[in-house]
C-alpha cells in the first residue's frame, strides 16, 4: 500500500513499527479500557482537551472521517486529556461537530506521558497488533478525500499474522 498523502502533514509514517505502551482510558461509562482492547484493528488514536485550539478546530475532520470509514478494521478514538469528566467530554464533542466520535477521558494523562506528547494534539496510528505505525504532532486534514481514500484503503488491507 502506498504511503499516506501529502494532504495528512504532519502526519509521518514511523520508520518501523514500535509497540504502543499499555495505559488505559475511561470511556464513558467510566470504564477502564487498556489500549489492547483495540488490536485486532487499525486505530487513530487522537489526544486532544476543550482548551486546545487546534484540537478543537480538527474534531469536526476526525468526525468525518470516522464516518466516511465504515469498518471493522478501523476507528478513531479521540481520547480528552483534560481534567474533565466523561460527561464533561461528551457534551463537548456533541457541540462541536463531533457527535460521531465516541467519548473517551484521560484525566490522569497516562496517554501524554505514555507516547511523550509535548504538544496537542497528538494523532497516533495504531496497526492491529498494536505497534505505532504513524503518528501527527499538530492537526491534520483528516476529512481531505485523500485522508479519506488513505485509510479506507488501509481498513481494506489484511492484517499481517
Amino acid at each position: 500500500m502506498a504511503g499516506p498523502p501529502a494532504s495528512l502533514a504532519p502526519y509521518a509514517a514511523a520508520k518501523a513499527p514500535v509497540v504502543v505502551p499499555q495505559v488505559a482510558i475511561d470511556d464513558a461509562k467510566g470504564t477502564r479500557l487498556p489500549l489492547s482492547a483495540f488490536k485486532g484493528k487499525y486505530v487513530l488514536l487522537n489526544l486532544w482537551a476543550t482548551w486546545c485550539a487546534p484540537c478543537v478546530r480538527e474534531l469536526p475532520a476526525l468526525a468525518t472521517l470516522k464516518a466516511s470509514v465504515k469498518s471493522g478494521r478501523f476507528d478513531v478514538v479521540a481520547v480528552d486529556v483534560g481534567r474533565g469528566t466523561s460527561a464533561d467530554a461528551r457534551s463537548f464533542l456533541d457541540s462541536h461537530g463531533a457527535k460521531v466520535l465516541d467519548t473517551y477521558v484521560d484525566s490522569n494523562l497516562a496517554l501524554l506521558r505514555a507516547f511523550n506528547a509535548f504538544g496537542l494534539p497528538l494523532t497516533v496510528l495504531i496497526d492491529p497488533q498494536g505497534h505505532e505505525i504513524g503518528r501527527a504532532v499538530g492537526p491534520a486534514a483528516w476529512d481531505s478525500p485523500d485522508a479519506i481514500s488513505y485509510f479506507k484503503a488501509l481498513a481494506d488491507t489484511r492484517a499481517a499474522s
